[in-house]
């Protein structure tokens, strides 16, 4: 299957599908806390590029990259989107949030996918199980990676706007959160 044969199969199609180039994948539903960091992930962007001339976007849009069809959890532009498009055109920052169905696929090949496409300057991996991201950046010719954690601040000059990890995170409680009281463990003799 061609890109435009996809295009034009998927459209017609109930579920979404991501498209590899070479074969379609249906998208499946996630867990309570993949759609609550996504939720607050796109709700805080757009509250800090409300003036700016650029937009978020959540994960019911695709994107083309290198060949193949995503949708990634959010991401922003600086172009504008025509009236009834389902394709986001050159985005800048995109996001995911990793599971463990797709976490491979994510760290690898839409890394690379997106390293390829020149329009996107960042790409951020947001953690499940832990407050905690993974971000590659552009810096010249290089594609460089970090990793965040904790109440660390996902700074993206791309779109002029810093995101505290604990904001992204509100209304999740991880089992770090909650210490054991002191008699949970037995007491060795």
């Amino acid at each position: 299957m061609t890109l435009d044969e996809f295009l034009a199969w998927e459209r017609g199609q109930e579920l979404r599908h991501e498209f590899d180039g070479v074969r379609s994948f249906a998208m499946t539903g996630g867990t309570v806390e993949h759609s609550v960091i996504a939720t607050n992930l796109v709700r805080a962007l757009e509250d800090r590029l409300r003036g700016k001339p650029c937009r978020a976007f959540r994960g019911d849009l695709k994107i083309l990259v290198a060949g193949r069809v995503r949708y990634p959890d959010a991401m922003v532009t600086y172009s504008p989107v025509p009236r009834g498009s389902d394709v986001i055109p050159e985005p800048v920052v995109v996001f995911e949030v990793l599971s463990a169905s797709t976490a491979a696929t994510d760290r690898i090949e839409k890394n690379e996918e997106y390293r390829l496409t020149p329009s996107i300057q960042r790409y951020v991996m947001l953690e499940q199980a832990r407050r905690a991201a993974t971000v590659f950046a552009r810096a010249g010719d290089d594609w460089v990676g970090h990793v965040l954690t904790g109440d660390a601040m996902l700074a993206m000059p791309e779109i002029g706007v810093e995101l505290p990890l604990a904001e992204v995170y509100a209304g999740i409680a991880f089992v770090t959160d909650h210490p054991a009281p002191e008699d949970a463990c037995p007491h060795v003799q």
